[in-house]
């Protein structure tokens, strides 16, 4: 048993005074494979702490079907800090943020009509207290009070960024209290007044997240709470990317300078990130300020560990002001993992993704189009058909809020994109005897962060001809979660210079184990899609950048054959993917 607990302005972690350096890492953005290559290099850059947030809809998929293994093991993740003599800091707040699907949520929340997020709704927490009934068991052995790592844990995540009910906040103190979660509670909010007003709860250590201007960022922390340690809960030393936009970096003597300040002025620190790792498959978020922006498969943040876990120059500084702010030695480094390029991997088309429906999926009818979450639907994609009469000249199809992406197709010809950012109208005519109209809809990753977080997926509202609203419509949803029922297709030609959603399929062969190493797929004269290796969901490509490679961890790849399965949205100029061994982030 061990305690940390607040005397005045500073933690004491058993009687002795402790400025806490910690890093965040995320267990469910790193393979369980590399857990422990991470966590070393954190600790030989002189960090003794490692924080992570724990995503709700990893650990319960689906309503009362709880998940803690694999990628989930958080568990295992924070076993293996202990063995590396690392406090932990844990983030189980129902609502996380992390540029995560949904801020963490599970998705079926979505579904209830009339549910409240992240406020005190009876609905809400109900759900809220029957996750914390299966997690805080299986982290109460972890605490530091029974002798584990884990020395504090997070009520709410910027809470007052989105709200004030102080009522919320509470229960959810008393719902980690009840169950025997008898370390440090705290709460983290941004700098502003109206932030840490609303995200407060009293007699709770109040934390603050900033990037830049550390005497005016903590300074304002003491205005509210003036007797009490300073921490930055989120460091941010560097920046996330959305599709369409450049790829971030910030200059390496700036984050190091900032993180100075922060020592001389007597704080802890916890950066975010400190490896930033992958948002594989689908669990990438997006912001919405009022403009719906997707974020990219990478979580490179610019962190001092790179996605692919490489120390970068930012990481040699901090370890050497490290060393010399403690008076500490400095660690041996850790070997780089390592990587190769596997080279040119011819795919051949599998089928196009109309012919596959019966494979995929069961169709439903509906009197509308209605979103993913009622058909008890996450991720993926969801297509609607319906036909509509004619002869109709000029026609303008309007869908009203498409969450996110649509490619639509009359009588199997495609027709354009209607994009959420973008919600332009398009126009066709519809021949005598009327068309099949469908409208394949792509989920990009649900909002994360703002006042938008009810973000249903697929067509919203409904889909119009004109003022003319259409019904009568068969639906699929294609969550894309068992690739393995490609298997049972049947091959069907995919034409040459088709426009139409399709899979492609090849393989690579590795001699022996030893040349198993991390690689990156680059995806040249490809559009939009999204990648499986060996059956595991890489995430999303897609033309318009920053990011232009996908990284793919060694432990995915085996010895002898590789598959390598894309789903393309769009149609490929060539038929190839190459792996290589440097990624590219834009």
């Amino acid at each position: 048993m061990a305690s940390f607990t607040v005397q005045g302005d500073q933690f004491i972690y058993e009687g002795t005074p402790l400025t806490i350096v910690s890093g965040a890492i995320h267990y469910f953005r790193v393979i369980p494979e590399y857990w422990k290559d991470r966590l070393s290099k954190l600790k030989a850059c002189g960090f003794n702490t490692v924080e992570t947030y724990v995503a709700w809809n990893i650990h319960e998929p689906q309503k009362g079907k709880f998940c803690f293994t694999g990628m989930a093991d958080i568990v295992t993740f924070i076993e293996t800090a202990a063995e590396l003599d690392l406090h932990v800091i844990v983030r189980p707040s129902p609502y996380i943020c992390a540029e995560w699907e949904f801020g963490g949520m599970p998705a079926w929340l979505l579904a209830e009509d009339g549910m409240r997020l992240r406020c005190y709704d009876e609905a809400f927490l109900s759900k809220i207290d029957s996750y914390y009934d299966v997690l805080l068991p299986k982290l109460k052995p972890l605490l530091c009070t029974n002798g584990g790592p884990i020395i504090a844990m997070q009520i709410e995540n910027e809470y007052g960024s989105y709200g004030n009910d102080l009522k919320y906040l509470e229960h959810i103190q008393e719902s980690m209290i009840s169950r025997g979660m008898d370390v440090l509670l705290f709460t983290s909010d941004g700098p502003e007044d109206f932030m840490l007003q609303g995200g407060m709860v009293p007699g709770v250590l109040e934390t603050v997240n900033f990037g830049s201007r550390t005497e005016e960022a903590f300074n304002s922390l003491k205005q509210v709470q003036p007797d009490k340690p300073l921490m930055c809960m989120e460091y941010w030393n560097g920046w996330f990317d959305h599709w369409n936009k450049p790829h971030h970096t910030r200059a390496v003597q700036d984050a190091v300078h900032v993180f100075e300040d922060m020592l001389k002025a007597g704080g802890s620190v916890n950066f975010y990130m400190f490896h930033g790792g992958t948002n594989f498959g689908f669990y990438n978020g997006a912001n919405n300020h009022g403009t719906y922006e997707p974020t990219v498969t990478s979580y490179d943040y610019d962190s001092p560990l790179t996605e692919w876990g490489d120390i970068t120059e930012k990481y040699i500084l901090l370890r050497e002001l490290i060393a010399k702010y403690f008076d500490t030695e400095l660690m041996p480094l850790p070997e780089p993992v390592r990587k190769m390029g596997y080279g040119s991997v011819q795919l051949k088309p599998v089928a196009p993704l109309f012919d596959l429906l019966p494979v995929l999926s069961t169709s439903v009818q509906r009197t509308c189009p209605e979103p993913m979450e009622k058909l008890g639907q996450d991720y993926g994609f969801i297509l609607y058909t319906t036909n509509v009469s004619g002869p109709r000249q000029n026609c303008s199809l309007v869908l009203q809020e498409v969450h996110d992406r649509a490619l639509v197709f009359l009588d199997g010809e495609y027709k354009g994109v209607i994009e959420r950012w973008d919600p332009q109208p398009i126009e066709f005519h519809v021949p005598e005897g009327g068309a099949e109209l469908r409208i394949l809809v792509e989920n990009m990753g649900r909002t994360n962060y703002g006042p938008f977080l009810r973000d249903c997926k697929g067509i919203t509202e409904g889909a119009r001809l004109g003022f003319q609203f259409l019904f009568d419509w068969t639906i699929h949803s294609l969550p894309m979660d068992n690739i393995d029922l490609l298997h049972d297709a049947p091959v069907v030609h995919v034409e040459e210079g088709s426009e139409g959603p399709a899979f492609y399929k090849g393989s690579f062969h590795i001699e022996q184990e030893a040349d198993i190493a991390d690689t990156f797929l680059a995806l040249e004269g490809w559009t939009k899609g999204i990648v499986f290796v060996n059956g595991f969901n890489l995430g999303r490509y897609w033309e318009a950048g920053p990011q232009k490679r996908l990284y793919v961890p060694g432990p995915l790849l085996r010895a002898g054959e590789n598959e390598i399965v894309v789903f393309e949205l769009h149609g490929t100029k060539d038929l190839l993917v190459t792996l290589q061994d440097q990624p590219d982030l834009g």
